[in-house]
């Protein structure tokens, strides 16, 4: 493909009218993505060839993302042994066409992308049938298809991609052509910062004691340069002071080889850093292995040695042929032969997602595409305690045999008698669910799945939570999972259990210690860190092996905690949005009506403020206002309230901050008070014919007239131009009275102003209506939603906190942005969620295996924009030692503790004293229940009632009926008289 071709592809790509993008239903991809590559998106034609597990990860993904138009091809019949990671294959369908059954499945993912089937004998006999399509993809074909149709397309400038799996092993391939365009490279926010100095030598200096970001080769553009105009939005040249800078993301452009080309020449992606050599020699194994293909007219049996060794026949002589001078890894070459049949879920979840997002670069032209192979495998998650066999290992014409040829029968019984519990069904527990349908994952006698979830289904939810169609609109989440999952493998019939609740402290009745102690693993597929904090804890305290993943874009993480073994969960806990959403929205349409509607329905509210302390004049003047000077009787009354809400933030309260600090103020010792990094702000001078302006007064309108339950006149613009036309503003007179903290780090200058003035507090009292002269009434608090674009509550935050933006020079957000932040939305793509979710199910293999090896496992990180693949061994976790009776005792911090039955203090005191252990505290959740400086009367009063006794005496609560033990926390001291931080004590009670 020429330069002019590839420049004149990207501006038809972008320039291709796609229609408005419904924001409701792709909200989270939006904000990962941009309007931009969305557009982009939106008038693209993709062809997926293959429908296995790996070409339907593929075809979901890039339907649920929303390009224009999405065509499947593959003729071939089902097979049973396509159950094993086809999800949208059934088994009455065996020997129909996979494509007949599978492209109306993949149709109802999304309304906006049309799926069709691609009517063919062969692709190859007429390649012209490919010039309508930006995007071919080929799943799990053969290597003269992949040679014909790749160069084809690389010359026909088609953007080319090709992925296959063998069992554990997976390859990808991306061809974009001559000259690609990435219009940004990482999808991270461009960098900006204050200028502090620039010198005559060109030399920038930023602020002491921050970093700048930026790297070599990086543009910026520089703004409000003082006594430089000539450096403002261009190229630098001489400066003197202040400014600031902001970094330009610039187009790069990136060549691609042919696959012909490729495979004699390859350049590879590294997935793994710990198998550096390995892609080297997969890629002549995978050469290899469809030239036995080719030869046999079949792939090498499952651990069959005989096949085995003719294979690694082949691929000697490829490597031969190749000139590769490294050592060759038979045992590598052996594992692929034995499981070139093989098709896992988890691989072609992985890999599809991966591969899905490579379309999705190669039509929008955003982030950073994969050059250009890459290969990856998990031969970690092989059983190492179940011995595999030939005869184990062979077909057995069941839904599972993708998976039994690679892991054995035995293994395959083991995974169906699994017990696992699953923490969250939105887009992770989504994709995990089907997972472990594939699986077959606790559709044994002895196994089960239990799942859990609060929430509904919501329309935003359909884009990223594909077990969801627009019916389940409503529904609550676990329930629809659930169905959903039956359908794609009838023997979880009987074998899954959902739930509504919540789990955490107030449901422990319910996921009680029989629940916990009943299951062999839990799953998290939570958004807050509190509820995974939660999960962990009860995780470490039953012992049970704890699986942990998240998304943020096109970030993914995975984490898994394994009784002593591991650590556990860490516990880790963006301004004008905030200022708008917290100090305006909140005490304006929020706080204020709650507090009237108090004072009119509790007696005695004003006077039990008032003995309560704090700013009792704000109360005061709330209730004052909102139902005097506020309280509005009609639309117009609304208007008018909003503009001097406006005059009030925009443009008074700036003028008072600038007759406290003008703009030439100085501090006390000489230096400009206005100076990097304060900016000095500039009231506004209100423009009915500025749109940020009157969406201010609009929004601001409704929201006052929805707390006072009065009708709104809709979109009438006549209205708001009348009334404003008759609205007073008072000229603003400053008030040399007021005190403004001039810095974070001062002390605030109202600190000591008295809000308790009796004369003040008396006439404010006096000038509020009695509750009973208003029986009945009551305000309507606003209950903040932020995805509902009727309510004016983030057209209400964006206007504001772009006005604010406005005062300060700031660069404003729009309503997408703002709703995001104000709606503390996590940004969130399909694609991401499929392959981490694929990851965790290669650790599940590993905890079903009872695999107890640190360097067994893997915990994960996963940038698809750049992309770049991280894995690591988790960490172990912490021991104490601390000096016994007879020498060093080492203990786990996390998973050991202390077990013993419900005794006296006296005898827990003694048993620990043996230990060489000497109790200086002991207490049970917030209750102090021992320590060594209380008094001795009290201390021996407490010597010989029973721990639970003790626990409920001091709480003055009865410990639960449904719990069966007790925590308790003890600060102890060795025999060498150090400190020691030792586990938890848990105690089992008598019942």
């Amino acid at each position: 493909m020429t330069d002019s071709d590839s420049a004149s592809r990207m501006q038809v790509d972008s320039s291709t009218p796609a229609g408005d993008i419904d924001e409701s239903l792709y909200s989270r991809q939006l904000y990962v993505l941009g309007h931009e590559a969305m557009k982009r998106m939106g008038a693209s034609n993709v062809l997926v060839v293959g429908l296995k597990g790996l070409g339907v990860e593929v075809a979901k993904n890039v339907a649920l993302a929303g390009v224009k138009s999405l065509t499947l091809y593959d003729p071939a019949p089902v097979e049973i042994a396509n159950l094993s990671s086809q999800f949208f294959l059934r088994a009455d369908e065996v020997g129909k066409p996979r494509d007949e059954v599978t492209t109306p499945r993949v149709a109802e993912l999304n309304v906006y992308t049309p799926v069709t089937k691609l009517a063919s004998d062969s692709l190859t006999a007429d390649l012209s049938q490919l010039d309508k399509f930006q995007v071919v993809v080929l799943t799990d074909s053969t290597l003269e298809d992949q040679l014909t149709i790749g160069e084809y397309c690389h010359q026909k400038g088609i953007y080319f991609i090709s992925a296959e799996t063998h069992g554990l092993f997976a390859s990808l391939f991306c061809d974009f052509g001559d000259k690609f365009t990435v219009t940004d490279a990482t999808g991270e926010s461009a960098l900006s910062g204050i200028v502090v100095n620039v010198d005559e030598t060109g030399l920038v200096s930023a602020l002491d004691e921050t970093r700048h970001g930026l790297e070599d080769g990086d543009y910026v553009t520089f703004t409000e340069i003082e006594g430089m105009p000539a450096l403002n939005n261009c190229a630098p040249a001489k400066s003197r002071k202040g400014g600031l800078w902001q970094q330009v993301k610039m187009p790069k452009v990136v060549d691609f080889k042919s696959i012909a080309e490729s495979q004699k020449d390859p350049e590879f992606v590294i997935s793994d850093y710990a198998k550096f050599d390995r892609p080297h020699q997969l890629h002549i194994a995978f050469q290899a292995l469809h030239k036995y293909r080719q030869v046999n007219g079949r792939y090498p049996k499952p651990l069959d040695n005989d096949d085995a060794a003719e294979f690694i026949k082949l691929a000697q002589a490829g490597f031969k042929e190749a000139g590769y001078e490294g050592d060759i890894n038979e045992d590598l070459l052996k594992e692929l032969s034995y499981q070139a049949i093989g098709d896992l879920n988890p691989i072609a979840a992985f890999i599809g997602g991966i591969t899905a997002q490579e379309v999705l670069k190669a039509v929008s032209g955003k982030f950073h595409p994969l050059k250009q192979w890459l290969y990856f495998d998990s031969l970690e998650s092989l059983p190492a305690n179940i011995k595999r066999t030939a005869e184990n290992c062979r077909p057995l014409g069941s839904r599972y045999d993708g998976q039994i040829v690679v892991f054995g029968k035995d293994f395959q019984d083991k995974i169906a008698n699994t017990k696992e519990f699953l923490v969250g069904a939105g887009a992770i527990g989504c994709e995990m669910l089907k997972n472990w349908a594939m699986l077959g994952l606790g559709t044994g006698p002895e196994g089960g799945l239990v799942l859990t979830d609060m929430d509904s289904i919501e329309r935003s939810n359909l884009n990223r939570q594909f077990l969801f169609r627009a019916h389940n609109v409503g529904q609550m989440k676990s329930d629809s999972a659930a169905e959903a999952v039956k359908l794609m493998n009838p023997d979880l019939e009987g074998h899954i259990k959902s739930r509504k609740d919540p789990v955490g402290k107030d449901t422990e009745h319910i996921f009680n210690e029989d629940f916990w102690k009943g299951l062999d693993g839990v799953t998290n597929a939570l958004d807050n860190v509190s509820s995974r904090q939660y999960v962990d804890q009860r995780c470490v305290f039953f012992h049970k092996p704890l699986l942990e993943s998240g998304t943020l874009g096109t970030k993914g993480n995975t984490q898994v905690v394994v009784p002593n073994l591991t650590e556990s969960f860490p516990y880790r806990i963006e301004h004008t949005i905030s200022w708008a959403k917290e100090h305006i929205f909140e005490p304006n349409f929020v706080q204020g009506p709650l507090t009237v509607n108090n004072y009119l329905t509790q007696p005695n509210f004003v006077q039990n403020s008032l003995k309560q302390g704090g700013n009792q004049l704000h109360v005061l003047r709330t209730i004052r206002d909102n139902l005097t000077t506020d309280r509005p009787r009609t639309f117009e009354d609304c208007i008018a309230w909003a503009r001097l809400l406006f005059e009030r933030l925009f443009v008074n309260d700036i003028q008072q901050l600038l007759y406290n600090f003008p703009k030439d103020a100085t501090t006390s010792g000489g230096t400009p008070f206005w100076s990097a990094p304060k900016r000095a702000p500039d009231p506004l001078k209100f423009d009915p014919a500025n749109p940020t302006h009157f969406g201010f007064i609009e929004a601001a309108a409704n929201l006052h007239a929805f707390n006072y339950d009065i009708k709104s006149p809709g979109n009438n613009k006549e209205v708001y131009a009348r009334e404003l036309d008759n609205v007073i503003v008072p000229d603003f007179v400053p008030d040399s009275n007021v005190k403004i903290q001039a810095s974070e780090n001062e002390p605030d200058p109202n600190a000591d102003a008295k809000f308790d003035d009796e004369d003040e507090i008396q006439k404010i009292i006096g000038a509020i209506p009695a509750a009973s002269e208003l029986s009945g009434f009551q305000l309507v608090p606003v209950e903040f939603e932020k995805d509902d674009d009727t309510n004016h509550h983030i057209d209400f935050i964006t206007a504001c906190s772009n006005l604010r933006a406005e005062n300060y020079k700031i660069e404003q957000a729009d309503r997408h942005k703002t709703k995001f932040i104000a709606g503390k939305i996590i940004p969130a793509i399909a694609t991401t969620t499929a392959l981490v979710t694929g990851l965790v199910v290669l650790e599940l293999y590993k905890i079903i295996d009872n695999r107890t090896k640190l360097e067994d496992y893997r915990n994960g990180f996963i940038n698809l924009a750049l992309p770049f693949f991280g894995f690591s061994e988790p960490i172990q976790s912490g021991k104490v030692v601390y000096k016994g009776p007879d020498g060093d005792v080492s203990l786990d911090k996390i998973w050991d503790r202390f077990e013993i039955k419900d005794v006296t203090l006296r005898e827990l005191i003694d048993t620990f004293d043996k230990k060489g252990l000497s109790i200086t505290m002991l207490s049970s959740g917030v209750s102090l229940l021992y320590a060594a400086f209380m008094p001795q009367a009290k201390i021996k009063d407490k010597m010989p009632m029973k721990l639970s006794a003790l626990v409920e005496t001091v709480s003055k609560k009865k410990i639960p009926e449904h719990q069966t033990e007790v925590i308790f926390e003890v600060v102890v001291d060795d025999v060498a008289g150090n400190d020691v931080e030792v586990p938890y004590i848990k105690v089992s009670l008598d019942r």
